[in-house]
């Protein structure tokens, strides 16, 4: 019989995801990116790319002109200046991100949830921030100078007034 802790202290330094890929007897993230870096290097070989993130805009003015900032039109001013300046990184990537999901016509009869379609919808994402952001920015806008008509005061719905009772028909009953 197995000491009953040997399975504790066979996982000390092992994370989570490498415990459970291992009661499971599947690979973890690491092991698949690993495992494809090593079958794609004669490829890489032939078409290089570059190693370096992709250049991050200089958040210092946009933050230090969000800090002077004292009026909603200035603050839509910075927040208009970030989406242009963001808008051609952004579509970028989502064309990148679509045509690897048409890489071999895989995209075609993909069931929901599969690879390409996940990619696809990534791509739509990544293009959704800035309509998102545009719509928020609109909206302080909008309450800014177009605000929704205040609601009359709270009186019920005037009505047309009650008909006249008519007078009874026919002699009044005596005494």
């Amino acid at each position: 019989m197995q000491h009953p802790d040997f399975e504790l202290y066979d996982n000390v330094g092992r994370t989570s995801e490498q415990i459970a890929a291992a009661h499971f007897g599947i690979a973890t993230r690491d092991d698949l990116l690993r495992w494809a870096r090593r079958d794609a290097e004669p490829f890489l070989t032939e078409h290089p790319l570059p190693s370096e993130p992709l250049p991050a805009p200089d958040a210092a003015p946009y933050l230090a002109a969000l800090a002077a900032a004292q009026t909603p039109a200035e603050v839509s001013a910075i927040t208009q200046h970030l989406l242009d300046a963001a808008q051609p990184a952004l579509s970028a990537v989502s064309d990148l991100l679509v045509s690897i999901a048409r890489w071999g016509n895989r995209h075609r009869g993909a069931e929901q949830g599969a690879p390409p379609k996940m990619l696809l919808e990534a791509a739509s994402r990544s293009l959704s921030v800035l309509a998102l952001a545009d719509e928020a920015d609109l909206a302080v806008l909008r309450d800014e100078y177009d605000p929704a008509p205040r609601p009359a005061s709270k009186t019920t719905p005037s009505l047309p007034p009650a008909p006249p009772v008519p007078p009874p028909a026919g002699p009044k009953p005596g005494r």
